[in-house]
């Protein structure tokens, strides 16, 4: 398996704070069977000033601890990246890395407050050339007033990537309600662990693979966390990697979705 979304770096955002957590979150991955890691740090002006550069002098420096510690565990670049202004200058310049080096960009939009021009921002990178991998829609408190953005997205060309920990519950009834209907609906590329730490948030992604596998089959969900994941690391076409099976779902009205999560 491939893990295209951990914050594994020590130090260097709001994931592993130390090496020695860093190491503790390498060996759970490759336990859980993952082979290769994305690392992506938060790139936020104002409050994660990573850069490239940084990100990768990061990544090489853990590679060497990986190595002096005996831990089979593959490392690609990559950031996870905030919405601001001159997205696509700032990759062709190196100061916001894609994933390894590829077409595909790590997108996190904010969690609390649908942005202002989203698709619009979405639209202006795919024709810039790169393909937005939107990270955990499932998560975001506005999801239910603008479902149909994420459907639009999709269509569109854009990629969705849900958590693991989602799928299985970790982050409670509405996430595990909103990547359910997205799997249900075939909106869904990846399935990622966005880990941050090895006991909040662990680098455990076969637990939601088998969950993703019990609703959309065993073939789609290895592509959510081999074929696809491993299609980005080779900077594949989108087209020349697995196609969603969409679905059409009839829409769940509001008073429903209220009585599934237990608000009604």
């Amino acid at each position: 398996m491939l893990d295209l979304h951990c914050h594994l770096l020590p130090g260097i955002d709001d994931g592993a704070v130390d090496l020695d957590m860093a190491l503790e979150m390498a060996r759970m991955a490759v336990a859980d069977g993952i082979r290769t890691v994305a690392c992506t740090p938060h790139i936020y002006p104002g409050m994660y000033d990573n850069s490239g550069d940084g990100i990768r002098t990061a990544i090489a420096a853990f590679r060497l601890d990986l190595a002096a510690h005996d831990i089979d565990l593959q490392l690609v670049e990559g950031a996870d990246v905030h919405l601001d202004q001159g997205l696509s200058e700032s990759i062709r310049a190196g100061r916001i890395p894609t994933l390894a080096g590829s077409r595909y960009l790590l997108l996190e939009p904010p969690h609390h407050v649908a942005p202002p021009r989203f698709e619009e921002t979405v639209f202006q990178l795919m024709v810039a050339g790169y393909i937005p991998v939107i990270t955990h829609p499932e998560r975001l408190s506005w999801i239910e007033g603008h479902y149909e953005v994420f459907q639009r997205l999709v269509k569109a060309g854009s990629w969705m990537q849900i958590t693991a920990g989602s799928v299985t519950g970790r982050f409670g009834k509405r996430p595990q309600y909103w990547a359910e209907r997205m799997l249900d609906e075939g909106l869904v590329h990846i399935l990622a662990t966005d880990a941050h730490h090895p006991r909040r948030r662990p680098p455990l992604l076969a637990e939601g693979r088998d969950a993703a596998a019990r609703r959309v089959g065993e073939q789609e969900a290895t592509h959510m966390v081999f074929t696809r994941p491993q299609g980005i690391v080779d900077n594949v076409e989108p087209g020349d990697l697995p196609a969603l099976v969409q679905k059409t779902i009839p829409t769940t009205p509001p008073s429903v979705w209220r009585r599934l999560l237990g608000q009604a």
